[in-house]
């Protein structure tokens, strides 16, 4: 007796659900277009030609060493310094590695500390372990440093444990913003006399399309083993790789490397991260990251320029430096959750603000676009169709 092919029960295989007539801007996706799947084609042959059987064995606990290299050099280039060898973690995407911070780093009943709007799937990711989240406030600049030590001071006087800081300091998901300088280094300074670890989500570090991003916390704050940076392949390659890295000090990185999954599994994704690192060692990912570049900077000046010509007085949005994303306010009295039917009616589609929120606590004036899955026509084509919704939500 044979059993049907697999392929036969239809079963999916990515994460996007397409859905016919609507320009789905809630995604932050890339453009299946600009997946670099020859080269990277190219580069598993050679992995396999060059390491032969190893490629395929259980790999080292802190990852590849001809990755960690790769990582090292980038880093020197993007950001304030280079990490030493024993300050390098390749790790199973920044999703995995976050999951991995909140179970090595933060103990049942501890305080994480979150932007409010952040990241919701790091607020998901959070909430899979025994913790509590307490949101942090922002404003324009990022993270405000002042409210935050007010907040981590009523945290301990009522008994609480704050000890972990997520943020998103440098193209921020969902705004778009980069904290700013004088912030950053008065957020590293909180850290180290607060007993608070900072977890930076650095996953759009190198998407920047209007010069060098800024210094990360971890360039700022390595030297006191205060920041833990997270970093991934998800947005410069392709995010099938599931392949990504931390940046921390070497105490950090083996308490993550003697633990007993990355001992037990040898590392995360090793024959990925060979893959990886001869696709850099051929020059490929320089040249993709300068593709990636070019392409997401016309989709965002495509999307600030429609935003501009048709959006509502009073309607205000970020411009963003670089990542995937723009955050946009509507007009006084417009609910983002009740627009978003509206929106779809119209063919296009947007993550409510209320999402980037825990427990929903604010945002709802306020929407998620990401400029990254379609070419500018068919964005520019999405923000009219939105602006048609907002007129008739009005």
């Amino acid at each position: 007796m044979t059993s049907e092919p697999i392929a036969s029960a239809q079963l999916p295989i990515g994460q996007f659900e397409e859905r016919a007539g609507i320009i789905d801007l809630a995604w932050g996706h890339p453009d299946p277009d600009l997946v670099p799947v020859e080269p990277i084609r190219r580069a598993a042959a050679r992995a396999l030609e060059r390491y032969g059987p190893e490629a395929l064995a259980y790999g080292s606990p802190a990852g590849p060493g001809p990755l960690i290299e790769f990582i090292r050099s980038r880093v020197a280039d993007t950001d304030a310094r280079m990490p030493a060898a024993d300050e390098v973690l390749v790790t199973g995407g920044s999703s995995a590695a976050l999951d991995q911070v909140a179970t090595m780093l933060a103990d049942p009943g501890d305080v994480v500390l979150v932007e409010s709007p952040t990241y919701h799937l790091a607020i998901r990711i959070f909430q899979d372990h025994p913790v509590r989240l307490v949101s942090i406030p922002t404003d324009a600049d990022g993270v405000d440093p002042d409210a935050t030590l007010q907040t981590i001071r009523g945290i301990r006087a009522a008994g609480g444990r704050p000890r972990l800081l997520y943020t998103v300091p440098t193209f921020h998901n969902p705004t778009g913003r980069s904290l700013a300088d004088a912030r950053r280094a008065d957020l590293v300074q909180l850290a180290e006399s607060e007993g608070v670890t900072i977890v930076e989500d650095d996953a759009y570090r190198e998407l920047t399309y209007d010069g060098a991003a800024p210094s990360s916390l971890w360039g700022m704050g390595g030297a006191a083993g205060v920041v833990v940076r997270l970093g991934t392949y998800a947005k410069s390659i392709a995010p099938g790789l599931r392949v990504g890295f931390v940046t921390a000090a070497p105490q950090t990185i083996a308490r993550f490397v003697q633990g007993g999954m990355l001992d037990s599994g040898g590392g995360a994704n090793p024959f990925v991260g060979l893959v990886v690192a001869e696709y850099a060692d051929a020059g490929d990912y320089a040249r993709h990251v300068d593709l990636l570049r070019a392409a997401y900077r016309e989709r965002r000046d495509g999307m600030l320029r429609s935003l501009a010509a048709s959006m509502p007085r009073e309607t205000r949005w970020t411009t963003p430096a670089g990542g995937y994303f723009c955050w946009v306010t509507l007009p006084p009295g417009l609910d983002a959750a009740r627009l978003l039917p509206l929106a779809e009616q119209a063919g296009m589609s947007f993550v409510p603000g209320t999402t980037f929120h825990v427990d929903g606590a604010g945002g709802s004036d306020s929407l998620r676009m990401a400029f990254s899955r379609y070419p500018p026509a068919l964005i520019e084509e999405a923000i009219s169709r939105l602006a048609k919704a907002i007129r008739a939500a009005a």
